[in-house]
């Protein structure tokens, strides 16, 4: 592993792609927008950032938090693109892309929870074995 945990994370690499995206549609967002510009431009860097917060956890329990943070800024973002499109806010293409990319990380952040959970309710009942 070279770097930092995170950086070897596909889900990372795939919230970066997301980040730029998301500030190219931010960025071409009509004036008097700027609350959905905000609030895009926020939610978008919590996911990469509640991503590596995660990897640098020892703690399953503390990862898994943070990965559900970012899941959760995922799907703020997904919704922030919704009201874009039916506001014919910005390209339809862009939106379609940054929604895929998306799907992507609320999928790979739901696995790396169920795991983490898995990995903690196994230790649990091992531990709850021991006399």
């Amino acid at each position: 592993m070279n770097g930092f945990e995170h950086e070897n994370l596909d889900v990372y690499r795939v919230s970066i792609e997301f980040l730029v995206l998301a500030d190219e549609v931010a960025s071409a967002l009509p004036k008097g927008r700027a609350h959905l510009v905000d609030q895009l431009r926020r939610a978008s860097t919590s996911i990469s950032l509640n991503i590596a917060e995660g990897a640098g956890e020892f703690s399953k329990a503390d990862k898994a938090r943070f990965y559900r943070i970012a899941r959760r800024s995922s799907t703020e973002c997904s919704a922030i693109l919704d009201v874009c499109r039916v506001l014919q806010l910005t390209d339809e293409q862009k939106l379609f892309q940054g929604r895929e990319l998306l799907v992507r990380i609320v999928a790979m952040l739901t696995s790396m929870v169920l795991r983490l959970k898995k990995k903690r309710s196994k230790k649990g009942s091992k531990t709850a074995q021991v006399p």
